[in-house]
């Protein structure tokens, strides 16, 4: 049984196809990607309709397409190197900004306790859908399409990587700011909001007497990552 789409929703999800850069022949398909199990398990007439073997698909396309990737790119490393980064990038910490970025939170189908909970901003739900996708597309496309897709997303992440040596944010402002001066970041949460269940953070971060744009989480520690992002790219006039 596939379930059946409204024209509208098939123009969301070739909306989505525009903005990605990505061709799907079976929307049925791709929208399947992005039904999470608390949908089925609600809708007795959905069950099993979810996306977790397009997930499990999609999980073994995405770890391959890096990995060719990493060994070709980086012929000078060593195995271990090559899996640390590739681990970092294939990351739930890796793909569920990426998935807030795509716009995937919105079109989500999931039961409505899981949607009660905040289910639409929980890292393991996008990044499961962003590997759904991925095994999506190599269904209907092939893996060359599926490949190209994912390299789109992953590759600047790599880059990071190795541009940063692996360090995050946070560590990588404090030792710029250190160079400058003997204090450290000081961050300083601003407010938070929404329901217990599904809170936003706003910190901001503040080097000396200058206090800079303030940044937005799920987390305490993802809105601290994020305003240590804003105030590196401040200070150094690149992008992080």
């Amino acid at each position: 049984m596939i379930i059946e789409i409204s024209q509208q929703r098939k123009r969301n999800l070739q909306d989505f196809c525009r903005n990605r850069h990505i061709q799907f022949e079976d929307f049925q398909l791709l929208d399947l990607a992005f039904h999470h199990r608390s949908y089925s398990n609600e809708n007795a007439k959905h069950k099993h309709l979810n996306n977790e073997r397009l997930e499990f698909l999609g999980d073994s396309v995405l770890g391959l397409a890096t990995a060719g990737f990493l060994f070709e790119d980086m012929k000078d490393s060593q195995e271990g190197d090559l899996a640390k980064i590739k681990a970092a990038v294939v990351s739930e910490k890796a793909l569920a900004p990426i998935a807030l970025k795509f716009g995937i939170d919105k079109l989500l189908v999931m039961g409505r306790g899981e949607e009660m909970s905040g289910g639409r901003t929980k890292p393991a739900i996008l990044a499961d859908c962003m590997e759904a996708i991925i095994g999506a597309l190599y269904l209907d496309k092939g893996f060359e399409a599926a490949k190209k897709y994912v390299l789109s997303f992953i590759v600047p992440q790599i880059r990071l990587i190795q541009q940063n040596g692996g360090k995050d944010y946070k560590t990588l402002l404090q030792e710029l700011y250190q160079k400058k001066s003997k204090s450290t970041p000081v961050y300083r949460t601003v407010s938070i909001s929404g329901p217990d269940h599904d809170q936003t953070f706003e910190v901001e971060v503040i080097l000396g007497e200058i206090t800079y744009n303030s940044a937005k989480g799920k987390s305490k520690k993802e809105a601290e990552q994020l305003a240590a992002k804003k105030a590196l790219e401040k200070l150094t006039g690149k992008e992080y």
